[in-house]
């Protein structure tokens, strides 16, 4: 796709370039953000589209019996209904709603829109007009308004790929309607503009410098909040993906004889093994709400949860079989709550490693914050992953979003402030810190014996101290700080030199003992001004305002 984009960004270029009096200059010929845009959201859709459609007609000749529509007409509107399932858009049909949309489909045009965002920012030249890198010892002011500066156009590039994108995604949803399903054309226009704004707002950032540079454009505070909950939400996410497999690889059995008793043939096979891999970030996002406490629905009046599991007649997927069966829970399966106070721990830390607070009593409540906005996160996050399926009794599917982030956020919270305040203080207090310290110290000494042992064998660098210097690319030059020279970094061809011209020099006559030394003229005494007729400069002054 970004070949196609390249052509469109070369292409008038070359033709201005060519005409009389045209210039070939790329601040003349350069297109404006919102046209970069356009251009970037135009081939978006299209390549999505094309995509989809493909995939559909394979579907459609493998069972053609109308399932995926009738016709070629019907294809293609099947596949721009896919399209707009992708950005979690739902449908309309008689009696009730569809909700329930697989996230693992959003990858899909997720992908696109950050390759499409890359591209725009490379077109509109949006490195060029950032603020120049700034000196060290900045004053903060012009440090903050670089930083705000970086934001507000990483706030533009987003709206100009996400505005005509959702524009175009309208358009797609009339097309997509039809006698039993009818888009939701408010949720495909919210939908298609967040995706397509998160996505050029990362690209935009991620232009400016390397990952870790994207970071600094949030304050500090803001920066360890949102680097903590991250955290904290991949350990819930990590746990319910270990969960899920667990769950599969026990109940192997059921899964295989429901996939039997459906026969889908090998292309339908091929399909039906697409959408439980399409399903499967939604049992992942489930399995953490288990984890978190709160649990899941499987239709009205179930629920799958540590306490207990009431289940009725479920969906025939082959996925759903990896469910437990009616009735009590072990009792050792309650232990899987622990985990979220252990992500909770993991966040704090966190927190308090990157923006440690002066006052004691504030870190515990960063650290609670941190755990709100993980379950706020864990609450979307349900949100999406649930929804209804028609009307009746699976118009509830999946977990309650209110309940997880509730159960998230305390939980969380609770940990999360606890480990902040005491990692805050251990960071703070060293007298608090010497018995960590001193217990730690075995631990040193072993890893020390060990690495000393397997550089030996030539498992390891003898010398693990990491060379003067690092070597850049292109895109970290300009974003990352210059290294430090540390003082304890010896100069060997220095030290070379000064040893030739030592031994090279001819040797002064060493005067006798009790003899007065001849003044040295080669040293000069900067505090004498002689009246104020002599200035002397100093060229380093400069680095140590």
């Amino acid at each position: 796709m970004t070949a196609i984009l390249d052509q469109l960004r070369t292409a008038p270029r070359s033709v201005l370039g060519k005409l009389p009096g045209g210039s070939s200059d790329d601040d003349e010929t350069r297109r404006p953000l919102p046209v970069s845009g356009m251009l970037a959201a135009a081939c978006t859709l299209g390549v999505g589209l094309a995509a989809l459609t493909t995939l559909t007609l394979v579907g459609w000749i493998a069972a053609p019996r109308g399932t995926l529509g009738a016709g070629l007409p019907g294809v293609f509107r099947t596949a721009a209904q896919l399209w707009l399932a992708a950005h979690h858009a739902g449908f309309a049909i008689p009696g009730g709603r569809v909700g329930l949309l697989p996230l693992g489909l959003m990858i899909l045009p997720a992908m696109l829109l950050y390759r499409a965002g890359r591209w725009m920012a490379r077109d509109a030249d949006l490195r060029l007009r950032l603020p120049a890198r700034l000196p060290k010892n900045s004053p903060k002011e012009q440090a903050g308004a670089r930083r705000r500066a970086q934001l507000i156009l990483v706030g533009q590039a987003g709206v100009s790929l996400a505005a005509p994108y959702a524009l175009l995604a309208g358009l797609i949803a009339l097309v997509a309607s039809n006698e039993i399903t009818q888009p939701f054309i408010g949720e495909a226009l919210l939908s298609h503009f967040v995706l397509a704004f998160l996505a050029g707002a990362l690209a935009t950032a991620r232009t400016i410098g390397p990952w870790r540079a994207m970071l600094r454009l949030l304050p500090e505070r803001v920066r360890a909040m949102t680097v903590g909950t991250a955290m904290a939400t991949a350990v819930l996410l990590v746990a319910g993906l270990a969960l899920v497999l667990v769950a599969v690889v026990l109940n192997f059995g059921q899964i295989r004889e429901l996939s039997e008793v459906l026969s889908p043939g090998f292309v339908g096979g091929v399909l039906l093994l697409l959408l439980q891999l399409l399903y499967a970030l939604n049992a992942v996002i489930w399995a953490s709400s288990y984890i978190a406490g709160p649990g899941f629905a499987i239709g009205a009046d179930t629920l799958v949860a540590p306490t207990g599991v009431q289940l009725g007649s479920v969906p025939s997927l082959p996925l759903l079989g990896a469910l437990p069966e009616s009735g009590p829970v072990p009792g050792w399966m309650m232990a899987v709550i622990a985990l979220p106070f252990a992500a909770g721990a993991v966040a704090g830390v966190v927190v308090a490693r990157i923006s440690p607070s002066p006052s004691y009593e504030a870190a515990p409540l960063w650290g609670f914050l941190t755990g709100v906005s993980t379950g706020l996160v864990s609450g979307l996050l349900a949100a999406l992953s649930g929804g209804p399926i028609g009307g009746g009794r699976l118009a509830a599917v999946g977990p309650s979003p209110w309940e997880v982030a509730l159960s998230v956020a305390l939980e969380v919270g609770v940990a999360a402030g606890i480990s902040a305040g005491v990692a805050n203080l251990l960071l703070l207090n060293k007298k608090a810190r010497a018995p960590l310290d001193r217990a730690a110290a075995p631990v040193r000494k072993a890893g020390a014996a060990i690495a000393k042992a397997a550089s030996r064998v030539g498992l390891a660098e003898s010398d693990p101290r990491p060379l003067p210097g690092h070597w850049m690319d292109a895109t970290e030059a300009d974003t990352q700080e210059i290294p430090v020279i540390r003082d304890d970094w010896q100069d060997e061809h220095a030290s070379a030199e000064a040893e030739t011209l030592a031994q090279a020099r001819p040797r002064a006559q060493e005067p006798e003992p009790g003899e007065a030394r001849p003044p040295r003229k080669d040293i000069v005494d900067e505090s004498d001004d002689r009246g104020g007729k002599v200035i002397y400069v100093d060229p380093y002054a400069w680095d140590r305002d």
